[in-house]
């Protein structure tokens, strides 16, 4: 049985570079910091996927998250760069103002009339139409997800969780969880085209009355579909414990379900939330870190050739060693000051 009623909360975007991102974000696409939060440690529900250290939440959007899906960027200090896969397709946003600013410093590329694609310092892409739905107020309004099934992704989304078919082409499906929500969109990945998540994978975040997770997981599990984190207890000091659930869909998307009731209380915009980033930022020496790591690495390279960089080189995307210099590094914590204004 899908759940009673869902809302599209964000969608999770891990950045390598939380800075240039955040710049990004704010100065080009028009968005601001709205929740920001620092970590020592992971959480149950695996929210900054498998990395140990310190990491960051940042919440950024047009307006409130009771009001309008949004963006969370997750910051895992000393990674160095996510790959990203054919997972993640585009974030389309409604809004005139990051249209023009595009235009006008020849940002991007048009795809369609008055839709501009451009990709993030991070790689992911964002499709900017040139409308408001309210006078100079963006609005993030469509995921678009590939998918290698689109009948078998609908017997998820739509007979499973509830979603409506609103927009069908020859190799997408557009789908809502209810009026005035961001949509859903899935494409279809050309044929025998594996999905490939890499290891900057997002995660989709909705709610429902806390009442139906559990029956969710149920039907879910007895469905035989994935259920990744078994529902559980979150406690935040001094807000709401929130219930949550994590699953995935038939091609390994991430969705996390959370209970509505705690999480209107949880997500409530701090407008300390700016000034909290711009600090962190600037404490963080994570990319100087890194950028001396390279440096040693070439002049080992140098010295004794390419066995003595791969001996030295650890991945990409690999956590750093608890105890290191990386991991020692200070903490981070909301938008830049600009985005305050």
């Amino acid at each position: 049985m899908a759940p009673s009623s869902v809302r599209a909360l964000h969608f999770v975007l891990k950045v390598a570079d939380r800075t240039a991102t955040v710049h990004f974000l704010h100065t080009v696409l028009g968005m601001r910091a709205l929740r920001h939060e620092e970590f020592k440690e992971g959480c149950k529900a695996a929210c900054k996927g498998p990395y140990d250290g310190m990491w960051s939440k940042t919440m950024m959007g047009y307006d409130a998250e009771d009001a309008a899906f949004v963006l969370e960027l997750t910051y895992n200090y000393g990674i160095a760069a996510y790959r990203l896969g054919n997972d993640f397709g585009f974030l389309k946003i409604r809004n005139r103002v990051a249209f023009r600013t595009l235009e006008e410093q020849s940002l991007g590329h048009e795809v369609e009339f008055n839709v501009r694609e451009v990709r993030s310092p991070d790689g992911h892409i964002f499709r900017v139409v040139n409308d408001d739905p309210k006078e100079d107020v963006g609005s993030l309004c469509s995921l678009c997800l590939h998918v290698t099934d689109i009948a078998r992704s609908l017997a998820f989304w739509s007979d499973l969780l509830g979603f409506l078919e609103i927009d069908k082409g020859d190799d997408f499906v557009v789908l809502s969880s209810g009026a005035d929500q961001a949509t859903l969109r899935l494409t279809q990945l050309p044929g025998g085209t594996s999905i490939d998540h890499g290891t900057g994978y997002g995660r989709v975040a909705l709610s429902c009355p806390a009442a139906d997770l559990r029956p969710l997981q149920e039907e879910v599990t007895a469905r035989g579909y994935r259920v990744l984190t078994p529902l559980v207890s979150l406690d935040t000091p001094g807000k709401a414990t929130m219930q949550v659930v994590i699953l995935a869909d038939p091609d390994g998307h991430e969705i996390c379900f959370v209970g509505d009731e705690a999480f209107r209380q949880l997500s409530r915009v701090d407008e300390d939330a700016p000034t909290a980033l711009s600090q962190a930022m600037a404490r963080d020496g994570s990319r100087e870190w890194l950028g001396n790591r390279k440096q040693k690495q070439e002049a080992r390279l140098a010295a004794g050739g390419a066995g003595a960089l791969m001996a030295a080189k650890p991945a990409a995307h690999t956590a750093p060693v608890k105890g290191s210099a990386a991991a020692k590094l200070a903490s981070p914590a909301a938008a830049p000051a600009a985005a305050s204004k």
